[in-house]
Parts: structure tokens; C-alpha cells; sequence
């Protein structure tokens, strides 16, 4: 049996105490962190459950009411709530959808295939991020009442069918997540570029391309100028549906906040599908390295 010295158990005993209070300041800020991030959430159902006479209290109440369904059933005879859901569940995913995919593409482009004006292209396309959305909104919607498109969902689609940040973040990830080596293993086995896009490089991207994918349907789900210039009020989006029912001389928190909780589902449910893929990248890479 291995006998340490005295002098060795007593620093190991302390350093463990020290790590533990360590964990035990890391997990107390991570459950803080938790909790405020969770409590406005929880705030706008609770509001949501009950009628606005709350707010005038002098100790709100913490514990759900029983008002939230019909609360939600006024919201859908106020405004065209469900339709609106229908138009953003379309523009939110096929916008996402067509970021991953082109950006993808473009980023390993530009990470991988050498062309003539490849760098300055590159720059190019970052510099518009440098462009302020406000200055393009009178000519975007010149250009789509030209094309016919007024108050269609595809003014809403087509102009973010791709972004310039959605390329940068996936052309700085290809750089290092697809080696050169793999792609020309790829191409002396036979495979077109496309195949090696396809079978290369989009697996090893994926938690980059969850990453966008959820970021996108979160811009894209929560966008309200470019709705609300492009689209009627009998053919909107959520933020636009939600602006309709606090536009009144006297707003009802609980309408409204009934309106907000509903319209947060879609993102919980996008977050919860695609958050699963960003840890699963991670872990893989952690595994690897």
C-alpha cells in the first residue's frame, strides 16, 4: 500500500476544497443565469394568464391564473393570428432553410476552392454588413412592387434568401473544420465537387450550419420593419399580428403578453431540435481532439 507523505494529503485536501468551492461559485452563477434568463419568459405567461389588473398591484402574484386560454382565444378574434403563424412558419423556415444552404456553399467556396477575385469577392460580401438595413427599405420595396410582389410573402423571402454574415460565419468555420487532405482524398476516389460538398463537407460543418440555422429562424421569426413595409395587415407576419393588438388608445397587457407566449413556441420548439445538433458537434469534436 502507497503511503503519502503528510505534507502532499494536506495540499491535495485543500485544493480539493478550493476546486469545490470553485463549482460551487460556477454552478450558483449558471443557475442564477438560468433562472433570469427563464423569469421574463415565465412573467409573460403569468401575465398572460390572468387579466391586466395585476400589473396595478402592489404584490403581484407568482403563481399562474386560469385566464390563458381565453386570453389566446381572444388573441385569435382580435387579429389573424393563425395565418399569421401559417406566413411566418413559411418565411422563417424557407428563409432559413436557403441561408444554410447558400451559405454553406459560398463559405466552403470561399474556404476551399481557389478562383481568380476569390479575396476580394470575399470582401465584397462582408462589406455590406457595414450597409444599414434602413437604407435599403424604399428601393427593396420599389424593386418588389415592380416585380408584383406587394404585400406577397415572397417580398418578405426572396431578399433574405442568403446574408453576408451567414456566409462569413460558415466560410471561417470550413477553414479549419475541412482539412485540405479530406477533399483531395475525396477527389482522387472519383468525386465531383458536388459530391465532396455533399459528402465532406456539410457533415463536418453541421453544428456551425445548427448554429445558423437557428439564428436565422430566430432573425427571421422575429423581424418586424421589413414585414411591416412589405406586407398588409390581412396577410401578416407574428410581429407584425402582435403590433395590431397593442396599436389601440388603451392596451391589454394580458391580450398582448397572451400573443407574445404563443408566438415564442415555434422558436422553443426550433431551438430545442437544432440545440441538440450544436452539442452533438461539439461533443464529437471534443471526442476527437
Amino acid at each position: 500500500m502507497t503511503t503519502f507523505p503528510l505534507p502532499f494529503r494536506r495540499a491535495t485536501r485543500e485544493q480539493g476544497g478550493t476546486l469545490g468551492r470553485a463549482n460551487l461559485w460556477v454552478y450558483g452563477l449558471l443557475t442564477a443565469w438560468v433562472l433570469g434568463s427563464i423569469f421574463p419568459f415565465y412573467w409573460s405567461f403569468l401575465v398572460a394568464s390572468r387579466d391586466s389588473s395585476m400589473l396595478t398591484e402592489n404584490i403581484p402574484p407568482l403563481v399562474p391564473g386560469g385566464n390563458f386560454f381565453a386570453n389566446a382565444q381572444r388573441v385569435f378574434d382580435t387579429v389573424p393570428f393563425w395565418k399569421a403563424l401559417g406566413n411566418s412558419v413559411i418565411v422563417a423556415g424557407s428563409v432559413t432553410i436557403s441561408t444554410v444552404f447558400f451559405s454553406t456553399l459560398a463559405g466552403f467556396a470561399f474556404a476551399k476552392l481557389r478562383f481568380r477575385g476569390r479575396n476580394v469577392l470575399f470582401v465584397l460580401v462582408v462589406a455590406t454588413l457595414a450597409v444599414p438595413t434602413q437604407l435599403g427599405i424604399i428601393p427593396l420595396y420599389m424593386a418588389m412592387a415592380e416585380f408584383g410582389w406587394a404585400n406577397e410573402l415572397q417580398a418578405v423571402i426572396v431578399p433574405n434568401l442568403v446574408t453576408a454574415i451567414g456566409v462569413f460565419w460558415m466560410r471561417q468555420y470550413t477553414v479549419e473544420a475541412v482539412p485540405y487532405e479530406l477533399i483531395e482524398a475525396a477527389r482522387a476516389d472519383g468525386c465531383s465537387m458536388i459530391r465532396v460538398f455533399w459528402h465532406v463537407c456539410l457533415p463536418a460543418v453541421r453544428p456551425a450550419a445548427a448554429f445558423l440555422g437557428m439564428f436565422t429562424f430566430m432573425t427571421s421569426w422575429n423581424d418586424f420593419l421589413w414585414p411591416l413595409v412589405a406586407l398588409n395587415a390581412d396577410n401578416p407576419t407574428v410581429q407584425v399580428a402582435l403590433e395590431k393588438l397593442q396599436s389601440g388608445y388603451y392596451v391589454d397587457y394580458s391580450l398582448v403578453l397572451a400573443g407574445t407566449t404563443l408566438a415564442t413556441i415555434p422558436v422553443l420548439v426550433v431551438f430545442v431540435l437544432l440545440g441538440r445538433q450544436i452539442v452533438a458537434g461539439i461533443m464529437q469534436g471534443a471526442v476527437k481532439g
